[in-house]
């Protein structure tokens, strides 16, 4: 006699197949728009039970699987994605539709038709501005690694180089696959050059400053994130991935300087004259303001990520005067993982909005570059140096970031 199979209301299925779509699309989304694996699972697990559903998570930096339902019972989920830039305006928005889904304000339906229209949605900023942003970045860092104002106007002019070649790689597929080696030549080359059009000048300043932007510091720091948090699969790979990106960019640089050196001679090189410290404050306000639009950010947080910026590099700097630079990278890190995470719970906001854009001022990226073209130098012993250092840098905003966490844990979703 056959076992009756149990009966399931067509408002059951119909349910549970919205929450399963619903938990997929928001998974997405959040890996195109830069959440690290560890996080990306809390939030996907948490959404699932929230709606009802039992269900297993697994994040790459290209894929994710989901598998929904008892053990002997899963229906399993594959995403191919391609990995996106970080964008903290969508994310404030995905954060919304999280909240409204989970606290009962949206049903799941309502929810996912909310995700594909804010995937659907062009860019905040167009590309003038963002050009813009390139430029004002670089010179930013330039101030920041101790340029004069021959560096820091080499530094915004290469910076607007890469802007615009962003724009084209954007555009061309091709181009993107390629985008950092170009990027850095073209950098390097017109590095080199502009000493025949401005005078001499600390070339290496403009070129690092130049390239900031690109440094896949923050990669790093993710990765090691998703590795401490025993997300190794994903930890494993991305930090391949930034390897690889520092890698195409030393080379780069080593082409561009190569090819600039033929055409045109040796560059002239003088050190950088110091600027008055007023030009350090300003460009503390200009960096973050200028990472708010390269992070697709709200204008209105500007405010509060300019705050962020001040406070990571505060407390980096108060760190780094009483106990050394690694102490001081890690109380950096804290200090903004701490006041982003109040951030999020007195305004009702994603930490994120704050917590990246301050990390990016302590990510460890010009340290690795540094450290990479000592080694393309033949400088074993310097090169080795650095690049260990760099490792300790990114060890430590691992450290303070977690224990952020600790401290004051934040009470969004995302």
């Amino acid at each position: 006699m056959p076992t009756p199979q149990p009966k399931h209301s067509d408002e059951s299925i119909i349910g549970s197949r919205d929450a399963i779509g619903f938990v997929l699309r928001l998974g997405r989304a959040l890996h195109v728009y830069g959440i690290p694996a560890h996080r990306l699972e809390e939030v996907m697990e948490k959404a699932a039970e929230k709606l009802g559903l039992q269900g297993q998570y697994f994040s790459t930096p290209t894929s994710i699987f989901a598998s929904f339902g008892p053990q002997d019972q899963q229906r399993t989920f594959l995403m191919r994605v391609t990995p996106g830039e970080v964008n903290l305006g969508k994310l404030a928005e995905l954060d919304d539709v999280t909240t409204g889904v989970l606290r009962g304000a949206l049903d799941p339906a309502e929810g996912s038709k909310r995700i594909d229209r804010i995937l659907a949605e062009p860019h905040r900023y167009g590309a003038a501005l963002t050009t813009i942003a390139f430029g004002l970045a670089s010179a930013a860092a330039s101030s920041f690694l101790g340029g004069g104002s021959k560096e820091i106007a080499a530094s915004a002019l290469i910076g607007l180089i890469i802007g615009l070649l962003s724009l084209l790689a954007e555009r061309y597929q091709s181009l993107g696959k390629v985008f950092e080696f170009v990027a850095a030549g073209a950098a390097s080359a017109l590095a080199g050059s502009l000493t025949f059009v401005i005078g001499p000048y600390a070339v290496s300043n403009a070129t690092l400053a130049g390239l900031i932007v690109l440094m896949p510091g923050l990669t790093l720091t993710i990765a090691l994130i998703e590795l401490s948090t025993r997300n190794l699969s994903s930890g494993t790979s991305r930090l391949s991935g930034a390897f690889v990106i520092f890698l195409s960019i030393g080379f780069g640089v080593a082409v561009g300087g190569a090819v600039a050196n033929l055409l045109l001679g040796e560059p002239v090189i003088a050190r950088a004259a110091p600027l008055p410290a007023w030009t350090e404050a300003m460009a503390l306000v200009t960096m973050p303001i200028a990472l708010t639009i390269l992070l697709r950010a709200h204008l209105s947080d500007a405010v509060w990520i300019v705050i962020a910026g001040a406070l990571a590099v505060g407390g980096s700097r108060l760190g780094v005067r009483f106990f050394g630079p690694e102490i001081g990278v890690f109380l950096g890190a804290l200090t903004v993982g701490v006041a982003s995470n109040w951030y999020a719970r007195l305004l009702d906001r994603p930490a994120t909005i704050t917590q990246v854009p301050g990390i990016m001022l302590l990510v460890p990226g010009s340290v690795g570059f540094r450290g990479l073209a000592a080694l393309m130098d033949e400088k074993i012993v310097s090169g080795v140096d650095t690049t260990f250092k760099m490792i300790l840098t990114a060890m430590a905003l691992v450290a303070g970031t977690l224990m952020a966490n600790i401290v004051a844990p934040s009470r969004r979703e995302i």
